[in-house]
């Protein structure tokens, strides 16, 4: 079996540009191979019965992530399966603008958002793989980092990646929707920052989803009722609300079709300061808000 080979045998569920970039994929970051060794023939040497099951699992239209275990994320490699969804490029964007409004000065301890601190205080909701929680963990300095989420699963699967990754999390198992109506359920926790990917996917656009993400990655993680599109951004800053310290911040992914409504779902909710910023693709993908209190 040679790198040429895998692509052929790709081809009937991908382009041909897709098929090299999966096979890549799946000998760099699931081999550990240079493309000097797949060049050299080192594809010949692994494990034949092996790299047949992981290829027919590709044309069976399993997603490379979840068939190697590993997504790439912000220059770091999380584990990944099921359970989880696997990170997207967006969601590093809406990282980077965490930290690049929150990463100290070199001259300075202060906190954008609580003032003079020794910490950043940060809640993820909703974290699945952890790839936001400990992203934000390891690239904010003094950021104190929580995460929660519904699932048992995704929880030991953050915890994996934090403890691979050397990040300080703490996880909570948490629903978020019980905390919007009572937040007393959230432990009295205040902090700087609440964060979330929540999920935000109407069912009508799945017509227009891949069947790849379809079939494999976890449905709670990606649909929100058709009738209430908002239903875990209201519980959410509903929790917000009396979670987050003065002038604290909310930082959320979304659906551009409903950028509209959610933005006076944050005004009646009693947030300001409301910006939206574009993915790299040029869509509405991200919104900041502000505590008014």
């Amino acid at each position: 079996m040679t790198y040429r080979d895998i692509c052929q045998f790709l081809c009937c569920r991908y382009d041909e540009g897709e098929a090299r970039a999966v096979a890549r994929y799946l000998l760099e970051v699931g081999y550990g191979l240079s493309m000097s060794d797949i060049l050299c023939g080192a594809v010949e040497q692994l494990p034949q019965a092996e790299l047949k099951e992981k290829m027919q699992r590709l044309v069976d239209g399993e997603p490379v992530q979840y068939v190697v275990g590993t997504a790439e994320f912000c220059g770091r490699r999380f584990h990944v399966a099921p359970g989880v969804l696997i990170p997207r490029p967006e969601t590093a964007e809406l990282c980077q603008w965490i930290t690049e409004d929150h990463h100290p000065t070199p001259n300075t301890q202060h906190s954008p958002v609580g003032g003079i601190r020794g910490a950043l205080s940060i809640l993820d909701i909703g974290t699945g793989s952890g790839c936001i929680a400990i992203t934000l963990a390891l690239d904010i300095p003094n950021a104190e980092v929580e995460t929660w989420d519904i699932s048992n699963e995704a929880l030991a699967i953050a915890q994996q990646n934090a403890k691979a990754l050397n990040a300080n999390v703490s996880f909570k198992e948490k629903d978020i929707i019980k905390c919007g109506l009572n937040p007393a359920l959230g432990d009295g926790y205040k902090v700087d920052i609440i964060v979330s990917n929540p999920p935000y996917i109407v069912p009508s656009e799945s017509a227009a989803m891949s069947e790849t993400v379809l079939n494999h990655e976890p449905d709670i993680a990606l649909f929100t009722p058709e009738d209430d599109p908002l239903k875990f951004y209201r519980a959410i800053s509903d929790y917000a609300k009396t979670a987050l310290l003065p002038q604290g911040k909310l930082y959320f992914e979304i659906n551009p079709l409903f950028a509209q409504q959610l933005e006076a779902l944050l005004k009646e909710q009693g947030f300001g300061d409301i910006t939206f910023k574009n993915d790299q693709y040029g869509k509405q993908r991200f919104v900041r808000a502000t505590l008014n209190k």
